[in-house]
């Protein structure tokens, strides 16, 4: 048996000597963090390997999109399944909008009233709705014949006035599947559009083929999931139509015990052909607004 070593605070110790403490204590949360550095390293450095990234919850109301947008622009992932929430969030600050810090105990029926839209502590100004309508309005015509949702984005990060994750993606030729896309603000903007007698092409069934292709072709698979929820099955089940996942990361707060798959731990997906019962994973109990900086930062110093 390994002993737990103490972990010892230096001045100006950087951030990936931290963790390296802590992956050196081995246990609990500080050692499941120092794990999943070293998981997320060796996938990212494996070149015969595609990393399959998960992004869900209120990481762009966090203040973490300029961090997925450099993972993104660093290339260290191949493939983005997000939500359109996040989507939504991004879109949002690409077209000039802000989210404001708050409070979690303000009166939600004032911040109504103001239009102030809350996520937890994080504010987001109701306008955001107006000028993403018109953005989506104003470019319907490249956005009518897109077949899949991945390509739709792909348009929509091309067109996006500013840096974002969507044109992060578009740029780096990232694919980046949606498969919930009508479930946030930028579905009802396209619904909006289909009411007014407007048609699209786009089939959500399309990206099935490209995701599963990417996994089924792959030599190695690696998934890194940032929250849980749509993202995280729609790769799962990818997983199962490829050699499995051989490396794997999850930054969760859900518990396993009801069942669902956000929590559901990575060994459980042995089960289902979705995990190689040999490969490196940890789970992470732990804030994705948390974890997320420190883990970039981390590889920030350790990948050229």
């Amino acid at each position: 048996m390994k002993p737990v070593n103490q972990i010892k605070i230096k001045k100006q110790m950087s951030v990936n000597g931290l963790v390296k403490q802590m992956g050196s204590a081995g246990v609990l949360g500080a050692g499941r963090l120092g794990k999943a550095v070293n998981i997320c390293e060796a996938m990212i450095k494996d070149k015969q390997c595609k990393v399959f990234l998960g992004l869900a919850g209120s990481l762009v109301p966090g203040g973490m999109r300029k961090i997925i947008i450099d993972l993104i622009e660093n290339k260290w992932v191949d493939v983005v399944v997000t939500t359109g929430a996040t989507l939504t969030h991004d879109l949002g600050e690409a077209l000039g909008y802000r989210h404001y810090q708050g409070s979690a105990d303000a009166n939600d029926a004032e911040l109504h009233r103001k239009g102030l839209d809350r996520v937890y502590e994080s504010y987001m100004p109701n306008k955001i709705y107006e000028g993403m309508e018109g953005f989506i309005a104003k470019n319907f015509n490249n956005f009518k014949d897109k077949k899949s949702i991945n390509g739709l984005l792909w348009e929509i990060g091309r067109l996006t006035p500013s840096k974002s994750i969507l044109k992060s993606c578009f740029e780096s030729k990232i694919p980046i599947f949606c498969p919930a896309l009508s479930d946030s603000g930028i579905g009802l903007m396209f619904w909006g559009q289909i009411a007014k007698g407007r048609a699209i092409k786009t089939n959500a069934f399309e990206d099935m083929k490209e995701i599963i292709d990417i996994a089924w072709t792959a030599k190695r698979t690696g998934v890194i999931y940032f929250g849980g929820g749509v993202p995280k099955n729609y790769i799962q089940q990818a997983m199962q139509f490829s050699k499995k996942a051989d490396y794997g990361v999850q930054v969760t707060m859900d518990r396993a015990e009801p069942g669902g798959s956000s929590g559901a731990e990575l060994k459980e997906g042995i089960s289902w052909g979705k995990m190689n019962p040999d490969a490196r994973f940890v789970d992470l109990i732990c804030d994705s607004n948390i974890a997320l900086p420190i883990i970039f930062a981390a590889l920030k110093e350790r990948i050229k």
